[in-house]
């Protein structure tokens, strides 16, 4: 009976609250967040436009938002600048995808290994771990960059592609954001599973991997973005082993007469994480909406 008042009481107070919300709050609340969602895309607006801009528009003062003239010259001269580099460029584009694709994967499945048994299981030790991980995201990269280049260093892999993916694996947010996920799966499904004779990593791939998706597929597109900013400049010294940011960085840093060139280098550098995020937007989304649900 006490249930059933419950029930009725809170059916009761979510018509009132429907009841109570106006078309004019309604209409403030959108126009608010269209304001918003305006201011937000201007930076990339802005980016796509210096990228058609030419050379006397770059340069004009005051500066405009949009292009007048728009034109390709920027990106034909980059493609110039590119052809006539002591590296083919497609070598550049090799080292990216490597690094960037070996740290983006790695690093999902290491912090998916090492969340499940700190969300699913216990052992001694298990929240003094966790709390490491987690004090671990309040330091800096520019904090650890001497501690991680000695140990790189000790290990004797500078200089080669190891030097950027290894790191990569060991960034604190991604097992944090899946540990959060996996304890709201029912434990329930893992005991049916045991039962049913599953192993431990049977489980792991086929129950939990599944049911996570959102969040490792956020987690990806986070991991992507940084591996696609990284110009490896402090691990490595070959030429043949940098990535493309690093020899676009050093086309667009040219002077006054490279602007146009800069100008599409960053629309280029931007370009490839936007596409991936476009891809991946409703899995994210459902990272948002979700992350704050419990069993």
């Amino acid at each position: 009976m006490a249930k059933e008042k419950t029930r009725v009481k809170k059916r009761w107070f979510h018509r009132e609250k429907q009841l109570n919300r106006s078309a004019a709050g309604n209409g403030l609340l959108f126009f608010f967040m269209a304001f918003c969602g305006v201011f937000m895309a201007l930076p990339l607006v802005i980016l796509i436009n210096n990228a058609l801009k030419p050379l006397d528009e770059i340069f004009q003062y005051p500066q405009t938002i949009f292009v007048k003239n728009p034109t390709f010259e920027n990106f034909k001269d980059l493609f110039v600048v590119m052809s006539d580099s002591w590296v083919p460029f497609s070598r550049y584009i090799f080292n990216t995808l490597i690094i960037t694709g070996f740290g983006t994967v790695g690093h999902v499945v290491v912090a998916s290994l090492a969340a499940y048994p700190l969300a699913k299981h216990k052992f001694p030790g298990k929240n003094i771990l966790f709390s490491i991980v987690v004090l671990s995201m309040m330091f800096s990269y520019n904090v650890t960059q001497i501690p991680n280049y000695m140990i790189i260093s000790y290990l004797g892999i500078n200089n080669t592609y190891l030097a950027l993916i290894l790191p990569s694996w060991q960034f604190g947010m991604g097992l944090y954001l899946m540990k959060q996920f996996m304890e709201q799966i029912p434990d329930s499904l893992m005991e049916s599973a045991k039962l049913d004779g599953a192993s431990e990593f049977t489980i792991f791939w086929k129950i939990f991997m599944p049911n996570v998706k959102p969040a490792w597929l956020t987690l990806a597109v986070l991991q992507f973005q940084q591996m696609w900013g990284n110009t490896g400049s402090m691990f490595l010294r070959s030429e043949k082993l940098k990535p493309m940011q690093f020899a676009l960085q050093q086309i667009a840093g040219g002077g006054a007469a490279r602007a146009g060139v800069a100008c599409a280098v960053a629309f280029v550098i931007a370009l490839v994480p936007i596409t991936f995020f476009l891809i991946c937007q409703s899995q994210i989304i459902e990272t948002m909406t979700s992350s704050g649900m419990k069993e």
